[in-house]
């Protein structure tokens, strides 16, 4: 499937945001990228507005405009604040739990350990990284892939008390998904009210 691969350190200057990760260019460089990146001063339109914050969504969780669009229309059909229900799905996409375990030290490293087979979910191997995890559900590494440097790197000193919605088992390399987060604790910067504002028009 189609996804974007080109440098990543151009996305988040322009939106201003590590929205990958730490990004050591950023924080030299913290303007748009382009000839007219440092002087760029022109005034943006409420659409604009709006299709920037839905752009960064869509870029902060590795979706396609066809996959975003679905899962708004999902959102818009289920119980709830249209916005918030739309983060919460982004947020239960297996690469993304994957990622938020710390199985993976970034949402496209996930996306490839659930491509190539190395995630299990409740005992069985699941290589779409769109699936949707339950509530319940447990996410692990598979056996024999465990002793992967990527998976026994990222999982070394990192904090997995920081997502009450997830439980870890250190001893099993799995997690427990214990149900969809709040939207106070997603820690993602969107303003999500402009997205639903976007599609509403």
């Amino acid at each position: 499937m189609a996804r974007y691969t080109g440098p990543r350190t151009r996305i988040a200057r322009k939106f201003g945001e590590a929205i990958f990760g730490p990004d050591k260019v950023l924080s030299k460089k913290n303007y748009p990228p382009g000839q007219h990146g440092v002087n760029k001063r022109r005034k943006t339109s409420e659409y604009g507005i709006q299709l920037r914050e839905k752009q960064k969504a869509k870029y902060t969780y590795g979706v396609l405009e066809k996959q975003f669009r679905n899962l708004f229309e999902k959102a818009s059909r289920t119980k709830g604040i249209k916005g918030e229900v739309l983060l919460q799905f982004l947020e239960a996409r297996l690469d993304n739990v994957v990622f938020r375990l710390g199985i993976a030290p970034t949402r496209a490293a996930a996306r490839q350990l659930v491509s190539h087979k190395h995630i299990v979910v409740d005992g069985k191997v699941v290589n779409i990284p769109s699936y949707s995890v339950k509530a319940g559900q447990i996410i692990g590494v598979r056996e024999k892939s465990k002793s992967l440097e990527v998976i026994t790197n990222s999982l070394s000193g990192f904090n997995h008390s920081k997502y009450a919605w997830i439980e870890w088992d250190q001893t099993s390399l799995s997690g427990k998904f214990l149900h969809l987060p709040e939207r106070a604790d997603i820690p993602e910067n969107i303003k999500e009210q402009l997205i639903v504002e976007l599609y509403s028009k």
